[in-house]
């Protein structure tokens, strides 16, 4: 199956049809810091550490992740150095990328940024999960990728007042939401958030991944489009959203029949697999008070 010209990652077209239609949130100096510090070849992870201390809900976002059932073992940590040390780089950067950008979009209604976190959150949570039982899947970048690759829903939320009943347009059925999105305000969320994760520091593979995540073909792409890596970000994080809406007992908005399929092949997953991910998955979010 071929590709039209719009699958690049970012044209030059499209960042300008983005930057036409709003405006990225300026990457804030502390996620430039951590960015810089994980990104070296030999991370202070004590001067990491000391820079997210400083921000009380950065310090506190990641004790309570390292906490968590994806990454708890042992004893409790009760700190930010022993945090980071459990949580790992990739996860550290995800961690600050997320509270810096919920810090940006404080201009929405409190109960709409929790109830996208907190979905955003069991996804991330559950592709954790997934990927650690899969053979060359990093957790920590499903878990980074999943809880990033909708974030700029609420850019678009809090740039367009009729963007809120797009969404639910799309929920409906029918016509898919990015095609909404194109046709009501000349941009998708897509393309904004792969252009947010470059300008953010995130990795190549992430934004990548949150270019491609809604493409109906993206399992047909070539790799020289769509990196195998990202393609398998893209797999375990549908798998996470469409048993995750099962396990809930709440509607699958986001991926369906087809391309849950799509996904268990490409990750080849057997239907014992899949029944004892399910089973784990089930208790962990449970645990978690999902």
């Amino acid at each position: 199956m071929g590709h039209s010209p719009s699958s690049d990652l970012l044209s030059g077209e499209a960042i300008e049809r983005v930057l036409a239609s709003i405006d990225i949130p300026p990457c804030p100096a502390i996620v430039v810091q951590v960015m810089d510090e994980t990104q070296r070849d030999d991370p202070d992870i004590n001067r990491l550490a000391r820079i997210i201390a400083n921000d009380v809900g950065m310090a506190a976002s990641a004790i309570k992740l390292a906490n968590s059932p994806l990454f708890s073992r042992g004893a409790p940590v009760g700190g930010v150095p022993q945090a980071v040390a459990r949580l790992g780089l990739t996860n550290i950067g995800s961690i600050v990328v997320t509270a810096a950008l919920r810090d940006s979009l404080k201009g929405l209604p409190e109960d709409v940024l929790e109830r996208f976190w907190q979905r955003a959150s069991t996804v991330a949570l559950a592709a954790g999960m997934i990927a650690r039982r899969l053979y060359g899947i990093a957790a920590d970048q499903a878990h980074a990728y999943a809880l990033f690759h909708d974030a700029a829903i609420p850019v678009l939320m809090r740039r367009f007042p009729a963007y809120v009943e797009v969404h639910a347009q799309a929920q409906l059925g029918g016509e898919p939401l990015c095609a909404l999105e194109e046709r009501h305000f000349g941009c998708s969320h897509d393309i904004v958030g792969a252009l947010l994760a470059r300008n953010w520091g995130l990795s190549p593979r992430i934004a990548q991944a949150i270019r491609f995540h809604h493409d109906a073909g993206a399992y047909e792409l070539p790799e020289k489009v769509l990196a195998r890596e990202a393609l398998s970000l893209i797999a375990v994080t549908q798998v996470a959203e469409y048993l995750g809406a099962e396990i809930l007992g709440e509607p699958d908005f986001e991926v369906g029949e087809t391309l849950y399929a799509r996904a268990v092949a490409h990750l080849g997953l057997s239907p014992a697999e899949l029944s004892d991910l399910h089973e784990d998955l089930a208790q962990r979010l449970h645990q978690s008070g999902q």
